[in-house]
């Protein structure tokens, strides 16, 4: 029974160091990348539709990428959606790709990144703590009903502490490589 609790709590602290993985591929650096247009969603047809099922992304230089729709109809949704967008990036549509140059980071434009990074790295840190409480709450029930003995609390909670710990210094050590990626000019 506690090791099921541990398992649990473990895979659920992986999703969210994952989540955290997802959202810093959104924060932009000064390198155009495919990832960074992930979350926009085109007008298509009526529907919302996301970019990367509208479109194939090149990166032919490092802060350009092209974008070509599969249906050429789809042009000026995809324009629209990025230039609505808050990307800072102004699409140009020449007919048959939307071309999007990435405007150059300023040093104030940086912070605000390194500072929206470390928000995303708290919110996945408190994330991480809220399994471990949910999970400890679990393992104190069980000693309570006398499911197990309290020498066996005691180790799961240790382990469990483990767990936390190691997690958390997975999000510093991917806090630490954005930052480094952000400020890098």
């Amino acid at each position: 029974m506690v090791d099921e609790t541990l398992l649990e709590a473990g895979e659920k602290m992986d999703k969210s160091v994952e989540a955290l993985k997802n959202e810093f591929a959104n924060i932009r650096t000064g390198r155009a990348n495919p990832s960074l247009f992930a979350n926009l969603n085109a007008d298509y047809y009526g529907a919302p539709t996301p970019l990367q099922q509208l479109a194939s992304f090149q990166t032919p230089e490092a802060r350009t990428i092209l974008i070509t729709p599969y249906d050429k109809s789809a042009l000026g949704a995809i324009e629209k959606a990025i230039r609505d967008s808050d990307l800072g990036a102004n699409p140009a549509n020449d007919g048959n790709v939307v071309r999007v140059v990435m405007p150059e980071m300023t040093e104030e434009r940086r912070r605000e990144y390194v500072k929206m990074a470390s928000h995303k790295a708290e919110d996945g840190r408190v994330a991480v703590r809220n399994t471990r409480r949910h999970a400890k709450t679990a393992i104190d029930k069980l000693v309570k009903d006398g499911e197990i003995g309290e020498d066996d609390g005691t180790r799961a909670e240790k382990e469990l502490d483990a767990l936390t710990k190691k997690h958390t210094d997975q999000i510093d050590a991917l806090l630490k490589v954005k930052e480094a990626e952000l400020t890098e000019v």
